[in-house]
């Protein structure tokens, strides 16, 4: 028998969910604004940031660090697109969950791990696109930051797998 609820009543564990996906979303929005208001700014820091260790790492090559650069401006975009696509599917699937389910266990689960995911991937990418240049590639960024990608997508995986189970076994009966 599912739990009763009333219509204001959402666990924590689903409110924490849709909180940090809405924050997935913001950040997205807030990538999207700094990117038509600092585009030239963020480019010189990345820029910058190559050219620190130009002689090291790039072994004087111009050419390399500007590919590199161009590869960060990519992964910046990656993680503004992320943040609001996942985000926005985590909100969409939270909201389903509170309306379909009867908010048991599973259903909040879900909701907590697709919301994490919405936040965490897309933080993934901007991390790694701020430290690619100065990394000497997008590759050992990625590398040095995977530990942050794994845990974002098996979340955001897991939440909307864990969504379709709760659809499926925990109708809400009232």
């Amino acid at each position: 028998m599912s739990p009763s609820f009333s219509a204001r009543t959402i666990p924590t564990p689903m409110m924490i969910g849709l909180t940090l996906a809405f924050t997935g979303v913001l950040l997205g929005f807030l990538l999207g604004g700094a990117f038509g208001l600092l585009e030239p700014a963020i480019l010189a820091h990345l820029k910058a940031s190559g050219e620190a260790v130009l002689a090291t790492t790039y072994g004087g090559d111009v050419t390399k660090l500007d590919a590199v650069v161009d590869k960060s401006w990519t992964y910046m975009l990656r993680a503004h697109m992320h943040g609001g696509a996942i985000g926005s599917a985590a909100l969409g699937a939270i909201g389903i969950l509170l309306v379909t389910t009867g908010r048991g266990g599973i259903a909040q689960l879900s909701a907590l791990a697709i919301g994490g995911g919405a936040l965490i991937y897309p933080t993934f990418w901007l991390v790694t696109a701020l430290a690619a240049p100065g990394l000497g590639g997008t590759g050992a960024a990625k590398d040095a930051y995977e530990w942050i990608a794994v845990p974002g997508a098996g979340l955001a995986i897991l939440g909307m797998i864990g969504c379709l189970i709760a659809l499926r076994t925990d109708r809400r009966t009232a």
